[in-house]
């Protein structure tokens, strides 16, 4: 049995927005990848292109931010445990970046394919 508190859409909801208040303020990686994210997000509005297309752009957007904030996560959790340099502890953080790396790479992938295939 788990000590958890019954659900609660509204408490649970507020939790979320806290964090990502938080990732924003603190996580300097997270908002460079943001900007970028606002910064490209018009661009899918008014290229002509397939709704397909503009679906694998953003959701490939929003991967990295995901996969962004599950590295800071383990960064925090790590550092909540030993702040001294430790093997695992460094595996741990390396994992989590690998996570954001390959998200980054995936996107420049479809990214890189959907433009080269419309505007070549």
């Amino acid at each position: 049995m788990r000590n958890q508190p019954k659900y609660n859409f509204i408490k649970n909801t507020t939790y979320a927005l806290s964090g990502l208040r938080d990732i924003i303020k603190h996580e300097s990686s997270f908002k460079i990848e943001l900007m970028i994210c606002v910064l490209l997000m018009p661009f899918i509005f008014f290229v002509d292109i397939s709704l397909v297309e503009k679906l694998f752009l953003v959701i490939t957007m929003a991967g990295v931010l995901i996969a962004e904030t599950i590295n800071s996560a383990i960064e925090r959790v790590v550092d909540l445990v030993t702040l001294e340099h430790h093997p695992m502890a460094g595996r741990a953080k390396d994992v989590g970046s690998s996570i954001v790396f390959l998200s980054i790479g995936l996107s420049v992938i479809v990214w890189g394919i959907i433009l080269i295939k419309n505007f070549s």
